[in-house]
């Protein structure tokens, strides 16, 4: 679990300086010598003719390629069973940080052949909508010296043979791929996004931060509000942000009810909404709507804004959050952006945080 976070505490994220997995002084050998080597290689070269996956070049068939190309040592290294439990934390597949590292091999380093790396850019690339490519590369240079340079790969099970899931894991990044065989959830678990764009703690209109285009959506409804409007909306305490589990249909969400906004006003929220799952795929977002309407639709949501750590004072929310039954998106924008998303059909779906 990460650092347990203080509301409003200036050392609200110590996981940005510290692995989940590795020593901090191993962590830095590894990195350092990931980025020489990425440095000094070629190049990852496409993939062979004789080596195409016979079926679309899918995120899901990607990933059973790049399983079968891995050796005994790999294998051994970065794949588990659907249901591995950790020793220290827990059901691994379903785990979720704003700063680990889900095994220790780095992606641009000689642990992984060319190939490989290219097969692992390629299901990064195919999870994410292609406008948003250059957006997610600008985070991960800011954050963590690049693509590859830091993060980590898991596989889940057995890619062709039933139920199986690829992770990828870093600074500010938790993605998932499972081909829907994760029940009930949307983007096969919680996932996890952030961005440090002018160091630990930005400037109140966050600039260059590639995420708080969200934000300003959100603020959008804001300012659609009236007076009385505003005081629900307004909730005093930013809580921790590892505190994004589902609560269920007896769960007391903060803010005000979208229900009892007007027409116009939740025309707005869905637009905010149409924003935040913007990055992902099409497949993917498909999944959070259809969860959504499973609980009963954005009706069933709250919006918070949180009055607590308004950097600058001006009442443009940089912390808040939109919650329902099976719905968390919480966007924490103070000091930097780290964005918390759990998403499901059923409430009873556990959070690994």
């Amino acid at each position: 679990m990460t650092s347990e976070n203080q509301p409003g505490s200036k050392k609200d994220c110590p996981d940005c300086e510290s692995s989940l997995y590795l020593p901090r002084r191993d962590f830095i050998r590894v990195v350092g010598s990931a980025a020489v080597a990425s440095a000094l290689a070629p190049a990852a070269k496409l993939w062979g003719a004789d080596e195409k996956p016979a079926a679309d070049k899918t995120p899901e068939s990607i990933v059973k390629h790049l399983y079968d190309s891995l050796n005994e040592k790999q294998r051994k290294d970065v794949c588990f069973d659907w249901d591995y439990q950790d020793p220290k934390r827990g059901l691994l597949r379903t785990r979720i940080s704003n700063n680990w590292h889900i095994t220790s091999p780095v992606i641009k380093s000689d642990y992984f052949t060319s190939d490989q790396q290219q097969m692992i850019r390629d299901i990064f690339e195919g999870m994410i909508q292609p406008e948003w490519h250059a957006k997610f590369d600008k985070q991960l240079q800011d954050d963590a010296g690049g693509f590859g340079n830091s993060q980590n790969i898991a596989i889940f099970g057995k890619p062709g043979e039933g139920k199986y899931e690829f992770v990828m894991t870093g600074r500010h990044m938790t993605l998932r791929c499972d081909g829907n065989t994760a029940d009930h959830v949307a983007f096969g678990g919680p996932i996890f996004y952030g961005h440090a764009a002018n160091g630990f703690n930005e400037s109140a209109d966050h600039k260059g931060n590639v995420f708080w285009e969200q934000a300003l959506a959100a603020n959008e409804v804001y300012k659609m509000l009236d007076g009385k409007q505003r005081k629900l909306a307004e909730v005093a305490d930013t809580p921790r942000e590892q505190e994004s589990g589902m609560q269920g249909p007896e769960g007391k969400f903060p803010g005000i009810p979208v229900a009892d906004m007007s027409s116009d006003q939740k025309e707005l929220v869905q637009k905010t909404l149409l924003k935040l799952i913007e990055p992902y795929r099409q497949t993917d977002r498909d999944e959070v709507l259809s969860c959504l309407k499973a609980q009963g639709g954005i009706d069933k949501c709250s919006l918070a804004f949180y009055v607590l750590n308004d950097l600058g004072g001006d009442k443009v929310w940089d912390n808040w959050r939109l919650e329902g039954p099976n719905f968390v998106w919480y966007f924490r924008g103070e000091p930097h952006v780290h964005v918390w998303v759990n998403i499901a059909d059923n409430h009873k779906v556990e959070l690994n945080a």
